[in-house]
C-alpha cells in the first residue's frame, strides 16, 4: 500500500476532512540494551549487536553511555549500555511494514500487541524478545540471543486516533 493510499483510507475511518489532518508517523526508534553484557567476560566487543542491528534497520546504530556510576549493577560512568537508531519518514514506514508482516506473525504464540503498550503521549513502545525473528538472518547466524526495544512515535493526539493509525498499518492489538 502507498503512502498516499494508506492516508486516504485513514481519512476515511477517522471522518477527517482534509488529509492533511491524519495522523502520521514521526519516528521510529529501534533499542537493545547491552549493560547487562558489560559485565560478563569475553563480551566486551559489540561489534556483533551493531552489525546486526544495521542489518535489521538499514542504518548504523548509535552507542549510548552510562551518565553515572550505579554500584548495585555494577555500571561506570561510560561504560556501553545501549545500541539505539532513530528511523524516519520512508525507512520508518518500510520498518514498521516488515515488523507487522514477518516478525510479529513469527511470534510463537502472539495474540496481539498490548493496549497498554501505549504511553502518555499515545505513542507505542513494545518488545521483541529475540530479533533473530527478522527474516535477514538464518536460524543459527545469532550467537547471543538479544531482545530489542520499539518505539513508534506518532503525530495522533487522542487513543482513538492512535489505534485506529496503528491499525491501518498493521498492527494487531488484543
Amino acid at each position: 500500500m502507498t503512502k498516499k493510499e494508506l492516508f486516504e483510507q485513514l481519512k476515511d475511518k477517522l471522518q477527517l476532512k482534509n488529509i492533511n489532518e491524519t495522523p502520521k508517523i514521526d519516528k521510529v526508534v529501534v533499542s537493545m540494551g547491552i549493560g547487562s553484557l558489560v559485565t560478563r567476560k569475553g563480551h566486551k566487543d559489540f561489534e556483533e549487536f551493531e552489525r546486526n542491528l544495521k542489518i535489521i534497520t538499514g542504518q548504523k546504530p548509535r552507542m549510548c553511555k552510562s551518565k553515572k556510576s550505579i554500584s548495585n549493577f555494577k555500571l561506570r560512568e561510560w561504560m556501553p549500555v545501549m545500541l539505539n537508531v532513530t528511523l524516519r519518514k520512508d525507512k520508518a514506514l518500510d520498518f514498521i511494514e516488515r515488523v507487522t508482516k514477518l516478525v510479529l506473525p513469527r511470534i510463537r504464540d502472539f495474540s496481539g500487541i498490548s493496549k497498554k503498550s501505549f504511553d502518555p503521549k499515545w505513542n507505542l513502545n513494545f518488545g521483541i524478545k529475540n530479533y533473530a525473528l527478522f527474516p535477514e538472518f538464518a536460524v543459527d547466524a545469532v550467537n547471543i540471543p538479544m531482545g530489542i526495544q520499539i518505539t513508534v512515535v506518532s503525530t495522533a493526539g487522542n487513543p482513538e486516533k492512535a489505534q485506529v493509525f496503528l491499525e491501518t498499518l498493521g498492527f494487531i492489538f488484543k
